[in-house]
């Protein structure tokens, strides 16, 4: 897979519906570029969506300091926050001030897998990124990452080949009360760094 930033997907790609988004993720790559120019990268292999216009779940945001304004800013841009101290990784969507994201939720491993583990040392090699927070250290994402657009020098994603719809499965979203019937959440049928986050429906 060619993961030059030539490829890289538009932050202009991310304006449209966030569902359909979190679906056509399935398979790009996200690839950090380290200040010495080391270059991480992994396939994404799970994610959700988040539409607030019409998600019941979309009830925490006025609660978290500076979602709301995260959420409905510019599409294209890392929304990073943190969750039960955990570190999570989302990508705003949809035309400025609607609120609304794509969660990225478990991703493979392409390259820098070594300097992955000097971040997230780990026994059993699928829990390096099979998780949202541990993709997020793993791929040493953090905080000045915040509001930065995804074609940006330093983190970007590149598209992968497109799935087939027999590749993919869909389900409830993991972790809700709320809106948790909405089969948004998807991920790549059978691939073993899907996280074992259960369905909240």
């Amino acid at each position: 897979m060619d993961l030059s930033h030539a490829r890289a997907l538009s932050a202009q790609t991310f304006a449209g519906d966030p569902v359909t988004l979190a679906r056509d993720l399935l398979g790009a790559a996200l690839v950090r570029v380290l200040p010495g120019g080391e270059r991480l990268a992994a396939r994404i292999v799970e994610t959700e969506g988040y539409d607030c216009p019409r998600d019941p779940s979309c009830h925490v945001v006025a609660r978290l300091p500076g979602a709301a304004a995260s959420m409905a800013g510019p599409p294209g841009r890392v929304y990073y926050h943190v969750a039960y101290d955990q570190p999570l990784l989302n990508i705003v969507c949809r035309p400025q001030g609607v609120q609304a994201a794509v969660l990225i939720r478990a991703a493979e491993p392409l390259a820098g897998e070594e300097r992955m583990r000097e971040r997230r040392p780990v026994k059993r090699r699928l829990d390096l990124t099979n998780g949202p927070a541990k993709l997020v250290t793993a791929l040493h994402l953090g905080p000045e990452l915040r509001g930065q657009p995804v074609d940006g020098p330093d983190f970007y994603l590149v598209p992968g080949d497109p799935l087939p719809d027999g590749d993919v499965t869909t389900t409830a979203r993991v972790g809700l009360r709320r809106g948790a019937d909405l089969p948004w959440r998807f991920l790549i049928t059978g691939n073993p760094w899907v996280s074992a986050g259960k369905p909240s429906a």
